[in-house]
């Protein structure tokens, strides 16, 4: 007669040896990942990086970024941490600043360390912690859906525009450029 003390000692042993079976027996279509995600709360770890980049989109052109079903069709970060548009926005020659940093540099924080709240404005200004900023006029049409008065963002160097930073909407998973206009 076996023991509790010996049939807990087993169990796990057991439960191992019967796991086998099941994991060997998947195919292969079944050990691919789900699309990457946008948005519900991530937050990228670092922003995006500077890469060769493709040519300029043909003038007027409007970029496509729903690149998978579900997806804004907006700039946006998926799970994995890939940077959906970043290099086609870039490409188009859009962000040109004669004067990068004209009104100073941000040094609140950059990056998944630094979550901020908006506290109000509009796309043309908003602020959070006295800091301000405007949205880039490209960009207008992404941020539709944000929450000017509570939304969380994330400021991230834009490694290939000077004078711009990327603000990416936690809750929606979407990112514009953003001009630092200084703080109070």
């Amino acid at each position: 007669m076996m023991t509790i003390r010996t049939c807990l000692a087993i169990l796990p042993a057991f439960l191992l040896i019967a796991a086998v079976p099941a994991v060997a027996g998947q195919r292969p279509e079944e050990h691919r990942e789900a699309a990457p995600h946008v948005g519900g709360g991530y937050i990228p770890a670092h922003g995006p990086r500077s890469e060769p980049h493709e040519a300029a989109p043909a003038p007027g052109a409007k970029p496509n970024f729903h690149d998978t079903e579900g997806h804004p069709e907006a700039p946006h970060v998926h799970s994995n941490g890939e940077w959906v548009g970043h290099a086609e926005m870039h490409a188009s020659g859009a962000y040109h600043m004669d004067h990068p940093w004209e009104h100073g540099r941000f040094t609140g924080g950059f990056g998944r360390g630094h979550v901020w709240r908006l506290g109000g404005g509009g796309p043309s200004r908003f602020w959070f912690n006295g800091f301000y900023f405007s949205v880039a006029t490209p960009d207008l049409g992404y941020v539709s859906d944000w929450n000017w008065a509570g939304d969380s963002i994330v400021i991230y160097e834009d490694p290939d525009d000077p004078g711009w930073y990327l603000a990416y909407d936690v809750r929606l998973g979407t990112y514009v450029h953003v001009m630092y206009l200084g703080n109070s």
